[in-house]
C-alpha cells in the first residue's frame, strides 16, 4: 500500500524531530543571470520548492545549504552564500526552522537526475514560476525580488 504524500510529509517531520528535538533546515535561492529560479519538485511532498533540507548535527548552516544545492540541483556556488532570512515553519512542527540563503553565484554541474528524493529540477522564470510553486516559495522569492524584510513565519 502506498502511503499518501501528506502522511510522508508528516512521518518525515516526526521522524526528524524524535531524532533533532528541534529541526533546523535551509533552503536556498539560486537565480541565473536570465532572472530564472532553481526549483526542486520532491517525491515526497507536492509543489516546487526552493532546494534545502535539514542541517545534519555538527554542520554549520552554510555548509548544509552548499551541500544540499548539490545533492538536489547539481548546483555549486561560487561565491560565498547571503542569509537572506530566518523563518520558524508553524506548518511541519511547532519547532521547525528555516535560514534561507541566496546564491550570488554559482555554476550547474550538470543535469540533475532524478532520485529517491528528487523527481525533477529545473529552472524557471521568476515572473512565470510553475502552478504548483508552493505559497512560500513564491513569499520568499518575492522578499528577494523586491528587497522585503524577511516575515517571521516560513
Amino acid at each position: 500500500m502506498l502511503l499518501d504524500r501528506p502522511l510522508l510529509r508528516r512521518l518525515f517531520h516526526l521522524g526528524a524531530l524524535a531524532t533533532r528535538g528541534m529541526t533546523l533546515g535551509v533552503r536556498g535561492a539560486a537565480i541565473d543571470a536570465q532572472g530564472r529560479v532553481c526549483l526542486v519538485r520532491h517525491t515526497y511532498v507536492t509543489g516546487w520548492h526552493l532546494p534545502g533540507g535539514g542541517i545534519e548535527p555538527g554542520e554549520a548552516a552554510p555548509d548544509a545549504m552548499m551541500r544540499e544545492f548539490r545533492e538536489e540541483a547539481e548546483i555549486l556556488p561560487t561565491a560565498g552564500l547571503r542569509l537572506h532570512g530566518f523563518y520558524r515553519n508553524a506548518a511541519a512542527a511547532g519547532r521547525d526552522h528555516v535560514a534561507l540563503y541566496v546564491a550570488p553565484a554559482f555554476t550547474i554541474l550538470g543535469r540533475k537526475a532524478p532520485d529517491r528524493e528528487i523527481a525533477e529540477c529545473g529552472f524557471f522564470p521568476c515572473d512565470a514560476l510553475p502552478e504548483e510553486t508552493t505559497r512560500a516559495t513564491r513569499a520568499r522569492l518575492d522578499e528577494i525580488r523586491d528587497g522585503l524584510p524577511p516575515a517571521a513565519l516560513w
